[in-house]
This record gives C-alpha cells, structure tokens and sequence, in this order.
C-alpha cells in the first residue's frame, strides 16, 4: 500500500521538517502488522514527495487466532485502511499533532499539497468519496479499476487510485486521510471501543461537526456501534450547540456554510497566526474569542505565553472550555489560558498588558454608532502593540452561489465593507492613535472583487 504527499510549496524540502524524516534517508519501522517505509523519490528546492509504503504481513495478521480462509484471502495487504491509518499515526505522529520543534510556524502554514492513494477501497463508490473530501475544501481526481483487465464483463471493482489537492496545512491533510480512509473502506482491523470515540473527536476536532457528511463518518468510523455513535454525535452537537438566549450560533453556522466551499475559516486563521508570530506576539488576547477556534490553535503551540478570550457571551464561553478541555493538555499549560467574559465597547483593564490583540469577523456585528467606543477600548486604552483586524470583503459576496444577491453573509451583521471602506476606516483609526497599519487579503483573489476577507494589521509607533 502506498500513499505519497507531494508539495510545490518553496522551499518544497520544507516537507522534510514537518514530517520529522530527512529525504536523504529511506527509513523503516516495525509495526505490530508488518513494516512501514518512508522514502522520497523527488526531492528539490520547487517539488518534495514523500513515500509511505507499508508493508502489510498476512501471517502476523492471523497469528494466534483460528485461521480461516479469508483471513488469508484478502485484500489487507493491497490497499488503504485502518492499517494505514495506524501507520500515519506512528510514523508521522508529530506531523499528525501540528509540531515542528526546528520550525514551530509551520505546521499551521497552508501549503499546497497532493495526496495520491495507490489503491482506496470506496464503499459506496466515486460519489461517496466525494462527499467526504470536497466539503473539505479538496478537489478529488478518482480513477477506477476494474475486477480484471483480462476479463471486462465482470465489471468495475470498488477500489480507485485516489488524488486529492488542496492548500492547507499538513497536520489538517493528515487528520482527513486518518479518519475517511477507513471510513471508506468501511472496516477496522482492530477492536472498537470508548477511546475510538476520543480519537474521532480529537483528530475530527475543527471540521466533523460541521461536515455535512458526519453521522455517516461517525458511524462507519466506530463501526456502527450504536452507543459509540449516540456518544459521538452528542458531544460533536455540542460545538454547534445554538445559544439559548440569541440566534447568533445559528446564524454563524449559515455564515461557515457560506464560506465553506473556499475553507475560508481555516485560512483566516491560519493568517492570523502567522501574523502574530512574525510579530513576536507572546501574550495574546483574543477579543470577540466566540467558541475559541482561535484559542485552540494557540493553546497547542509553545510560542504563546499568555492566551486570554473574551466574549460577551457566557454561553460561546462555557462551549470554548468544553471544546479546549478535549485537548489534554499537561497541567502546566493551561496556566497560560484565561476565559473572560466582557463587551468590546466598554473601558476594562483586564484587556491590557498584551503583546497583540486579534479581532477576528467581529466589528461587523457592531452597531456603527458603536465603532467609536470600540476603537477607544482597543487603540486608546489597551493598547497592545499589535492590532489584527478581520472583516468580510462584501465586494466578493457576489461570488459566493449560495449566497442570495445582495444579502451579507451572516444574519447579524450591521455592515460589510467594501476595500476601500475598510481601508479609509483603518487608516483613520490608526493616524488618530498612533499606529501605523498594513493591509492583507485573506483567500484567493479575485481580478475584480478582491479576497473574500481583509485583513488589518495594526502597530504601535
């Protein structure tokens, strides 16, 4: 069974330090089923490929159990399955958890990568794969093979040689290929129990819950256990769980929808992040934190030593504790996480003392009249040394299909802002308190309309 990942992202040999395994060596490592080798047939400076070949053993699979036919005929060996997500999960495990100690920004770098499964059993076949990868933002190249070339009457095979493209970071690549690729072939090899459920939930952590495909995944992934699934779901509900006091959550949910085809969210986090650390932001503190996305991202990297969320609601609150509890951290950590509760229009002296500030999709639900109290709070009395604004670019809402003409993307938005809008507004703001600023897009650019999202980044003189 082979599975390569190829990159074009410069330097492409960066490819090496996030999978922890040197292209100049072949390496092998013994696993309970047989063996798993890394190698690289091309490596240079423009295109990086990485090889997992993995060596399945027929007799180490039926040793010490009562042998039968088809534990000797069958397809194990040949093709992509639970085995080849246990391989990913011990031999690329630091790839798989997002760190990269040497260069600890770039496990969280979207870059541009190609996935090429040699033989993928797709139980439910070419249309199933694509409702698992796509949503994802993937586009999926399948090639079918049949039962016999010798033979064509007996017809097509469930197995397909699989490419999947997308630019994301590799952490996300590989948590994908580790849940859906037995959720395809639709089998485990080992025993299912509770700490499956931990498993999905940590390695689906940021797009099951919001993947139109997740009962299905749930309930192939812990092999149609029922209170395994029961158990699975609910806690999956949980991180779309609609505030009962406000429309919000359900509204935000319509904006992700929106935005999902373009995995807008993902980048603008991504942004984000990178931002910080190009910054030296050590102490962040987080304004408008929502269900901590952001938090997550920062509580799992050792560069941030002071991480605080603040939100008005204490509901989006109590859901980004729950969520950030499932990371398992050492006890140590969480001394670097505090949840606030608290309005961004009102002067609070718990939001100073930070290196940056991040406003991620949140002005454009304040009210303009309010804008002004907004910017006191932020530029005048907490002053961070950095200030990372995002907003919607409404010029690019004509781009999205599901979005109804001349509608914004979220319910509860007071405004969107064209470029020039938001451009005049951050200047503005930052010549009246001594910032300079500099502006980013965030997603593909269109010629005409722009990124769907601006970004802002604010510097104290």
């Amino acid at each position: 069974m082979l599975l390569t990942i190829t990159t074009t992202y410069h330097p492409a040999t960066d490819l090496g330090y996030l999978l922890h395994k040197h292209p100049d060596r072949c390496q092998s490592f013994s696993l309970s089923f047989g063996q798993a080798h890394v190698f690289y047939p091309e490596v240079s400076v423009g295109r990086c490929t990485a090889a997992l070949l993995l060596d399945v053993d027929p007799i180490k699979l039926v040793r010490g159990r009562s042998v039968t036919l088809e534990q000797y005929v069958n397809d194990r060996p040949y093709v992509a399955s639970s085995f080849l997500s246990v391989a990913i999960a011990q031999v690329w495990s630091t790839a798989l958890t997002g760190r990269c100690k040497e260069r600890p920004e770039l496990p969280q770098t979207p870059i541009p990568l190609l996935a090429k499964l040699s033989v993928l059993p797709c139980r439910g076949g070419e249309e199933f794969l694509r409702q698992l990868f796509e949503p994802l933002g993937y586009t999926v190249t399948a090639q079918r093979h049949s039962l016999d070339e010798e033979f064509p009457d007996w017809g097509q095979s469930q197995y397909y040689t699989v490419e999947l493209h997308h630019t994301l970071p590799l952490t996300d690549l590989l948590s994908h290929l580790y849940v859906l690729i037995p959720v395809l072939d639709d089998d485990k090899h080992y025993w299912v129990g509770d700490d499956e459920v931990e498993k999905l939930l940590r390695h689906g952590e940021g797009w099951l819950s919001n993947h139109p495909a997740r009962e299905q995944i749930t309930n192939r992934y812990l092999k149609r256990q029922r209170h395994l699934t029961r158990a699975a779901l609910a806690q999956l509900a949980e991180e779309d769980e609609p505030d009962p006091d406000s429309a919000e959550e359900s509204h935000a949910l319509e904006e992700a929808a929106v935005e999902k085809p373009i995995s807008l969210n993902q980048q603008r986090l991504n942004a984000v992040v990178t931002a910080l650390k190009t910054n030296g932001a050590k102490r962040v503190i987080d304004l408008g934190c929502g269900q901590g996305n952001l938090l997550k991202i920062l509580l799992g990297d050792s560069f941030f030593e002071q991480i605080t969320g603040v939100d008005v609601s204490y509901r989006s609150l109590e859901v980004a504790q729950q969520r950030l509890d499932r990371l398992h951290l050492p006890r140590n950590q969480w001394n670097r996480l505090q949840l606030i509760q608290g309005a961004l229009t009102y002067q609070d002296k718990r939001f100073t003392g930070y290196d940056a500030a991040t406003v991620i999709e949140v002005i454009e639900h304040l009210d303009p009249p309010r804008l002004t109290a907004f910017e006191r709070v932020v530029f005048e009395f907490a002053q961070p040394k950095t200030v990372v604004i995002t907003t919607p670019n409404i010029e690019y809402n004509v781009r999205f299909e599901n979005l109804p003409a001349l509608k914004l993307r979220h319910k509860d938005h007071r405004f969107e802002w064209t470029r020039t809008e938001f451009q005049n507004w951050a200047n503005s703001v930052a010549e009246r308190f001594s910032y300079t600023v500099q502006f980013q897009t965030i997603g593909q650019e269109d010629p005409e309309v722009g990124s769907p999202t601006q970004m802002a980044l604010f510097r104290n003189c």
